[in-house]
């Protein structure tokens, strides 16, 4: 099992930053990627950006620039860097795991909210 705690959320206005920390622990071993979704109320969750353990990374078209996704091994812990943040971005944050042991696993956060002022 895998658990995922999300911390970092908050209220920012528009065009600030926030980072947002996933913290992973339990059996990470077969973990091959983490990344990040979004949801606002009334809308569907929306993926945001992926880190393979390789470091590759992959983004959103609607953050490609703006976010950064980035990892520390040593911490067990994913990182969403938001830089120029729009009201757009209002949505709780949540992050997630996968990869294989017999097949295929998804484990997820329970989420941060992003709140972005205009």
């Amino acid at each position: 099992q895998v658990q995922l705690v999300e911390s970092g959320g908050g209220l920012v206005q528009a065009g600030g930053s926030l980072r947002l920390s996933c913290a992973a622990s339990g059996s990470l071993s077969s973990i091959n990627a983490m990344g990040w979704y979004r949801q606002a109320p009334g809308k569907q969750r929306q993926w945001v950006a992926l880190i393979t353990n390789s470091g590759r990374t992959n983004y959103a078209d609607s953050v490609k620039g703006r976010f950064t996704i980035s990892r520390d091994n040593a911490k067990n812990t994913v990182y969403l860097r938001m830089n120029n943040l729009k009201p757009e971005d209002t949505a709780a944050y949540k992050c997630y795991a996968e990869g294989y042991s017999t097949d295929y696993l998804v484990y997820w956060g329970r989420g941060t909210q992003v709140t972005v002022s205009s």
